[in-house]
């Protein structure tokens, strides 16, 4: 079957949405971690929005997301794996912030079952450990999820090692499959409408 080339059909939806979420070249160049990058940020695939540079945005994101750290430290590894892949950089650091405080304890507590089944561990249950984030500042949440994490030790590394892995592969796929699947749906489209006319 011949699909049609997808720009003409896709670009204009997608940069139409991704414009309206996306920061501006200029806010991300200006982020103090991202402009360590100088030169290197001047390659279009860094900025255009097609099906292979949004993917790859979308996977180094979801990649840097579980680098542990704050978010300014998962920007800069977002912006390095962009940097380094030529995907989007927007989309990339943008799709780090899927890891936040609201959202880590469930990341953390599936990246240790799965590190601790990988390495034999067959129960892939968090030992007891108190983590108190409640009573604390959001100054203090770092600091005190930091020494959470070391206290779990290698299988909470492992797991998010690979899960980082897992959702990168995963998140590259569906944003192909998905891009490609609109395309043939806006192309099937267009050809019913010429169709009706003809």
């Amino acid at each position: 079957m011949h699909i049609a080339p997808e720009f003409p059909y896709t670009l204009p939806v997608f940069r139409k949405y991704f414009k309206k979420y996306l920061p501006s070249h200029e806010t991300v160049r200006q982020n103090r971690f991202v402009g360590l990058f100088g030169e290197r940020l001047q390659h279009h695939n860094l900025w255009h929005l097609h099906r292979r540079s949004v993917a790859g945005g979308v996977a180094a994101g979801l990649f840097a997301g579980l680098v542990p750290g704050s978010n300014p430290v998962q920007f800069f590894f977002a912006a390095l794996f962009a940097v380094v892949f030529k995907v989007n950089l927007p989309v990339a650091v943008i799709t780090t912030l899927y890891s936040n405080p609201f959202t880590i304890l469930p990341i953390y507590v599936i990246a240790y079952g799965i590190g601790s089944l990988v390495m034999g561990n067959s129960t892939g249950t968090i030992p007891q450990s108190e983590l108190h984030l409640m009573d604390k500042s959001i100054g203090e949440w770092i600091p005190a999820l930091i020494a959470w994490v070391v206290s779990l030790g290698k299988p909470l590394l492992l797991g998010m090692f690979l899960l980082a892995l897992l959702l990168s592969a995963g998140g590259y796929f569906v944003v192909r499959g998905g891009w490609r699947l609109y395309t043939i749906y806006e192309w099937r489209k267009r050809a019913k409408r010429h169709q009706r006319v003809a």
